[in-house]
């Protein structure tokens, strides 16, 4: 069984060493502010992130996971892994808890999701069932396009208190799940998006914010 952290072009391990990372999170920590989100043309959202391996101590590692909690519901959003913080570490936080509108949430399987935190997660599709549907990313700010997923995915992943999982996510969960994991091995939600449905969010909002992507796909003349 092959477990798929991600696909295309190979990305260049990060040049981090432990302490470098341990001294970068201490860093982060010590700031007043809530840090800001590294946006696309920064190499650390290129690179292959280091496995969490115990470069940090037990407090160190609640204490960034916190603040990466408290980022992820500023931006807002529904997930954020440690490279959008300049963290090349194999550490992501979801959580999607916002109010869909009941049409929104039935086209694209979407039910709450809480808080968790993976540690060098690896998934692999369930079947070949996939769905298209707009995302954005953080990392990626002011714009939405059209990425294909699994609909289904089983994620093996580390728990922050050392257990290893394996779960099974379906729907918008699975997008999350994999848009995240993704991000640990410096591939962006662009590099699997249908770029003819690339849209500002203004105009993602004003256009194309229904619950599919029929009229989309349709007007702008991407998938057949």
């Amino acid at each position: 069984m092959t477990l798929h952290p991600h696909s295309g072009a190979a990305s260049r391990a990060t040049d981090f060493n432990p302490l470098q990372i341990r001294d970068a999170v201490r860093r982060l920590l010590d700031q007043e502010e809530l840090p800001s989100i590294v946006q696309a043309g920064h190499p650390v959202l290129r690179q292959l992130a280091a496995p969490y391996d115990g470069q940090l101590d037990d407090l160190e590692l609640a204490a960034f996971i916190d603040r990466m909690r408290q980022v992820m519901h500023d931006a807002p959003g529904v997930g954020l892994a440690a490279p959008q913080l300049g963290i090349p570490l194999q550490l992501a936080v979801l959580e999607d808890k916002y109010e869909v509108d009941p049409a929104s949430a039935a086209a694209r399987h979407r039910e709450p999701l809480e808080f968790f935190a993976i540690i060098n997660p690896r998934y692999r599709p369930l079947g070949t069932e996939t769905a298209g549907f707009y995302e954005g990313c953080l990392s990626v700010s002011g714009y939405q396009a059209v990425v294909t997923r699994q609909r289904n995915v089983e994620l093996r992943y580390t728990t922050p208190a050392g257990a290893p999982v394996e779960e099974w996510f379906s729907g918008w969960q699975a997008r999350i799940v994999q848009h995240e994991t993704d991000h640990l091995h410096g591939t962006l939600y662009l590099d699997r998006a249908e770029l003819r449905s690339l849209a500002t969010n203004a105009e993602h909002s004003a256009r194309w914010a229904g619950p599919d992507i029929d009229e989309a796909r349709r007007t702008l003349g991407f998938l057949p």
